[in-house]
């Protein structure tokens, strides 16, 4: 095994993608799949669509293409507002994009018309976790200068919470999209496909809500991939909390005192040593660190802890000697996960072991 990895569990993937699908569509929802985590790798995507998910976004359009390239033709939203550098590339690739810049908006207008086809645009509203979004008090006025530009069309509104500030999606932040999609339509005579709810954080107002008003659509990455929700990292009932793993290979493993010796100033990222003599220990290290991944987003298998981190070791205590060469497997958070996808030294490997997909409780 090549390590440290990334082990994706695509069985597991698609067994919590489908139970998704399922507990959206008992509410209207329909499921986006979201791929940034996996960086729009085609096999993810796929695993996606064979679970039954129908749109795919992600938040980079360097993935998109890497789909497209690969053969993927499913809708695909592009999460992210598009970089002006970039409109020609969106129009190619995504068939709708979120958007919150009338210049953008315009740069997309003109980059549609020259390839002489449709982009689709879901406009995001600032409800209160203060990233993305355009001002409630504002959107009429953005949505009149938006409808004239050619060859674009509003598809929805959609809107992003929990992610910068940690705003919990509930009653009435979801009602107020609600009442706002039913403002554009009746102010300007259209129609909205989509009204985008948000992201996994959304799954516990969803398992509690029995009434979603006008939300039809949640963008989910973190809850197929590791089955929980993230506003407490609870997991989602009968969803796999383990179709990720991040292993690592023991590179030392040797009896160690727990209290350093010296006068300690600030480590490497800015810790300042505040270690507890407790005697001497079984110290033992791992190929892995912060250049890798989120030490503090990694779960070690039982009877193991996290002593801390540098660029390139991570440092635990086991109850007993582990041999070099030997490997040690995490369960990652959503952070960990998208730092170990993306460094060049943490391998990707994919399996598509049959799961069983479990039923969700009511």
């Amino acid at each position: 095994m090549t390590s440290p990895s990334v082990e994706l569990d695509l069985g597991k993937v698609g067994d919590n993608a489908a139970a998704l699908v399922d507990l959206l569509g008992r509410s209207g929802l329909s499921l986006t799949g979201v791929t940034k985590a996996a960086m729009g790798q085609p096999e993810y995507a796929n695993a996606l669509l064979d679970a039954g998910v129908r749109t795919l976004a992600d938040s980079r359009v360097e993935n998109v293409e890497r789909m497209r390239t690969a053969g993927i033709d499913a809708p695909v939203l592009l999460l992210r507002s598009p970089m002006l550098s970039q409109v020609d590339r969106v129009v190619a690739s995504a068939d709708a994009s979120c958007n919150t810049e009338m210049s953008i908006l315009g740069a997309l207008s003109r980059a549609a018309t020259a390839a002489s086809t449709n982009h689709g645009i879901m406009l995001m509203v600032e409800l209160g976790d203060l990233r993305e979004g355009i001002l409630p008090k504002d959107l009429c006025s953005f949505v009149e200068s938006m409808l004239p530009l050619r060859n674009l069309t509003l598809k929805g509104l959609g809107t992003n919470l929990a992610c910068r500030s940690g705003i919990v999606p509930d009653e009435r932040n979801m009602n107020e999209l609600s009442e706002l999609a039913d403002l554009v339509e009746t102010s300007f005579g259209i129609t909205l496909d989509t009204v985008s709810g948000g992201n996994s954080a959304n799954v516990d107002w969803l398992l509690t809500e029995p009434d979603v008003g006008r939300i039809n659509d949640l963008r989910l990455g973190e809850a197929v991939l590791l089955g929980c929700e993230p506003l407490h990292r609870r997991p989602v009932p009968g969803l796999h909390t383990d179709a990720a793993m991040i292993s690592a290979e023991v590179i030392e493993s040797k009896w160690k005192p727990t209290r350093p010796t010296g006068t300690a100033a600030q480590a490497a990222f800015g810790e300042v040593g505040t270690a507890v003599d407790r005697g001497e220990i079984w110290q033992t290290i791992v190929a892995i660190g912060h250049q890798d991944t989120d030490p503090d987003g990694l779960t070690p298998p039982p009877g193991i802890s996290i002593l801390g981190a540098s660029s390139d070791h991570l440092v635990l205590e086991t109850p007993c000697r582990v041999p070099p060469t030997e490997v040690i497997q995490f369960i990652p958070t959503y952070g960990a996960l998208v730092r170990a996808m993306t460094s060049p030294y943490v391998a990707k490997t994919w399996t598509e072991r049959p799961a069983g997909r479990p039923d969700l409780v009511d």
